[in-house]
């Protein structure tokens, strides 16, 4: 019988709850009051979103209803904006749960990548640039606020 190698209760020191908490930068793309949206600083395919909730949630099944309803409403948002600026209409919507799964950090959070699955890049292999994710998550941010 194999082990089970998964996270089971909330780390209140993982990177997103220490983003929530102000204590580490990101390119904030959108926020309100159950979520928040900003740039992967290792994306998949240029204009990478990750949304996350302002709830501690390993993963789905930590996840109170009106944080879920609120982290899709926000992925909405932020898909409409990654097709207007990326003039796209592909976008990847990924979630993990689970270390079996793939899942590296245990807070609840959706990918939302522009792309193909046929360009999509590696998980967590290239840091991007940070002028380049300050520009798209500026530019991703303009387009939801109008």
């Amino acid at each position: 019988m194999t082990e089970l190698n998964q996270q089971t209760t909330y780390d209140d020191n993982n990177i997103f709850a220490k983003m929530l908490d102000g204590d580490i930068p990101y390119h904030k793309v959108y926020e309100d009051d159950k979520t928040l949206a900003f740039m992967d600083i290792m994306p998949q395919a240029e204009g990478h979103v990750l949304v996350i909730p302002k709830q501690k949630a390993v993963d789905l099944a930590d996840l109170e209803p009106e944080y879920a309803a609120a982290v899709l409403m926000t992925s909405k948002k932020v898909m409409q904006a990654q097709r207007q600026v990326f003039e796209r209409e592909g976008v990847i919507q990924m979630q993990l749960n689970g270390s079996q799964a793939g899942q590296t950090v245990f807070h609840y959070h959706v990918h939302l990548i522009p792309s193909s699955i046929h360009e999509l890049g590696g998980h967590a292999v290239t840091q991007a640039d940070n002028n380049d994710l300050a520009d798209i998550a500026q530019k991703l941010a303009a387009v939801i606020d109008a």
